[in-house]
């Protein structure tokens, strides 16, 4: 098969765990066990679907600190409320996804809206981490909401399915998602025995998250519910085929090809940089919540 992206391998989650009270995670890939090979990404987590009975109390994960990186939120079921030390504060529910730039340092806390914390309810989400170049990595921190009908929709031939475009581009449709890094985040869905043929610029690393259902890619691989596939950066080219109907997060992205230097939220390109913020976190630097 001409062009074709070659395949790496096949990944299931590697642990479950809790984030504070509110977010049972699979951690579907980190760039402590991948590395280059999937830059710019830094992280894949995989919430629920769980569900969580009616509370008077919020629950989720308190206070907290980033630098160096964006994390993005996307809701499929459940609704969440975010507030950072920037002055920014969003509520999203399903479809719609937040955009975090820690960037220079933010101090953020993410819980369940509190409507739905006392109606209880499903709670089903992914949060990515996307590494910021050296040369932004010290920006003023930015924040955006992207609502569901913020995110174009495109619809394959044959009625094969559709594709949603929260960043990057496909077929011409943008995107709303400002990033700093070329990357393209795609909610893809294939109805059972039809298939698709997705296009990326050779030199982008690509991932492929099964959501629901199964999938086989470049006609040779069989990728399970909640496993990944990751692709090298040659060729041009990936084939999708759902043996059943079927949703994947697909990621692509130009790598970066810089250090990383990672410890907890703080991700840098030398020891020296991970002291300092870890300092300035400490110092207030980062500002805190009310």
């Amino acid at each position: 098969m001409d062009n074709m992206k070659p395949m790496l391998q096949v990944y299931k989650p590697t642990s479950a765990h809790w984030v504070g009270d509110g977010f049972p995670v699979r951690n579907i890939f980190s760039d402590e066990n991948l590395g280059e090979a999937i830059s710019p990404f830094l992280l894949l987590d995989y919430a629920g679907p769980a569900e969580f009975p009616p509370s008077n109390r919020q629950r989720g994960v308190g206070e907290h600190p980033h630098r160096g990186f964006e994390t993005v939120t996307i809701v499929y079921q459940g609704e969440l409320v975010h507030r950072d030390s920037a002055g920014n504060h969003g509520t999203i529910g399903p479809g719609d996804v937040q955009w975090m730039t820690a960037a220079s340092g933010v101090v953020h806390e993410e819980k369940h809206e509190p409507g739905f914390a006392k109606r209880g309810g499903m709670l089903e989400m992914v949060q990515l981490w996307v590494n910021l170049p050296k040369a932004v990595k010290m920006a003023p921190p930015r924040y955006q909401t992207l609502l569901n009908e913020q995110i174009p929709v495109a619809y394959l031939a044959q009625g094969a399915g559709q594709v949603r475009v929260i960043a990057g581009e496909f077929h011409g449709l943008k995107g709303p998602a400002k990033t700093f890094t070329p990357i393209h985040v795609y909610d893809l869905h294939l109805t059972a025995d039809d298939h698709t043929e997705l296009s990326f610029p050779t030199g982008y690393n690509i991932g492929l998250f099964v959501r629901k259902g199964s999938v086989v890619v470049n006609q040779s691989y069989v990728v399970g519910e909640v496993e990944l596939a990751f692709c090298g950066a040659a060729g041009e080219r990936i084939n999708i085929q759902a043996k059943e109907e079927a949703t994947l997060l697909v990621l692509s992205g130009e790598p970066i090809n810089e250090p990383v230097v990672w410890r907890g939220p703080f991700v840098t390109n030398t020891e020296e940089e991970l002291v300092q913020a870890m300092a300035d976190y400490q110092a207030g630097r980062m500002g805190h919540l009310d």
